[in-house]
């Protein structure tokens, strides 16, 4: 299983604005520039995330967005969600009983739905603080 363009996208741009002074606005042409992401790009994710609550933005002079919570209170999962982007490993579509013809599950289908569980659950557990400070380590999860 990946995660999409936008899902990724979106943690990085939230992980810039995270490590910025929380009494600035950061405008989104500084974020596409450090993060090397298209401006008009970010603008189509930061509309969702605005919409989530996830982030505010900040009109005139000296404007752009911050994060609506403290990055400590913002999970990975909640960013990825924000824009729309799936966390699961199944190929079934909505909300039918499987994949297979006449709704059937195929044999692994309890397989992967565990698998997009588990990821959900970890990116739930990491939050953009933990990103920001390096907390991870291959296998180690996010430090509590």
């Amino acid at each position: 299983m990946q995660l999409s363009t936008k899902g990724r996208y979106a943690v990085m741009a939230m992980t810039e604005l995270a490590g910025c002074d929380a009494d600035r606005a950061v405008t989104l042409a500084a974020i596409a520039e450090r993060q090397q992401i298209s401006r008009p790009y970010l603008e189509q994710l930061f509309a969702r995330l605005r919409r989530q609550g996830l982030v505010r933005s900040v009109r005139g002079p000296g404007g752009g967005y911050r994060l609506a919570r403290p990055a400590a209170d913002l999970s990975v999962a909640e960013v990825v969600t924000a824009v729309d982007e799936p966390l699961r490993a199944t190929r079934c579509q909505g909300e039918g009983p499987g994949c297979l013809r006449g709704g059937a599950r195929c044999r692994t289908h309890d397989l992967w739905e565990e698998t997009g569980r588990q990821i959900h659950d970890y990116l739930a557990s990491v939050s953009l603080a933990d990103v920001l400070a390096g907390r991870l380590r291959p296998g180690q999860g996010a430090v509590q």
